[in-house]
């Protein structure tokens, strides 16, 4: 349930959004299930796409695992708008060197309230970490709820 809401907000934040076939194929491995699997695989507005620039894949996966190599790929391939890169640092890195906008799912929170899409982000977060397993360190979670107007100043 939590993971359909947070692609409901991608959608109405990015309209369609194109995965490379390396994420497609981590998300739906039966042998390490993840949230998103059936996501992407009914929602019609994500779309999975191939990445032509095969050469910039391998050097990027010397850095990067293939899932955020074939995004940051095909992100520079389609010209994307933005990229969304969650788990790494690196990723992060990388998608700055190439001139990529990027943005995690903490930050679809806090566009989502922006945009009126929510009125708190506090208890998605406190879901994303409690049910779903993500990890948040304490000052960004701080500085998630401060950025949203959402601190307790007590």
């Amino acid at each position: 349930m939590l993971q359909s809401i947070t692609f409901i907000f991608i959608n109405q934040l990015y309209g369609t959004v194109f995965i490379p076939e390396a994420v497609y194929r981590e998300l739906i491995d039966p042998n390490f299930p993840v949230a998103g699997a059936t996501e992407v695989q009914t929602f019609g507005w994500l779309q999975t796409r191939a990445v032509s620039d095969r050469t910039l894949v391998e050097a990027l996966s010397n850095e990067l695992d293939i899932g955020e190599a074939e995004a940051i790929a095909l992100a520079v391939e389609i010209q994307a708008d933005q990229v969304l890169i969650d788990e790494r640092r690196r990723g992060r890195l990388v998608a700055n060197r190439l001139n990529l906008r990027y943005t995690g799912i903490l930050g679809i929170l806090v566009e989502a309230k922006s945009k009126g899409l929510i009125t708190e982000v506090r208890p998605l977060l406190d879901a994303l970490i409690n049910e779903a397993g993500f990890w948040v360190a304490e000052p960004l979670y701080n500085s998630v709820l401060r950025l949203v107007n959402e601190i307790d100043l007590a």
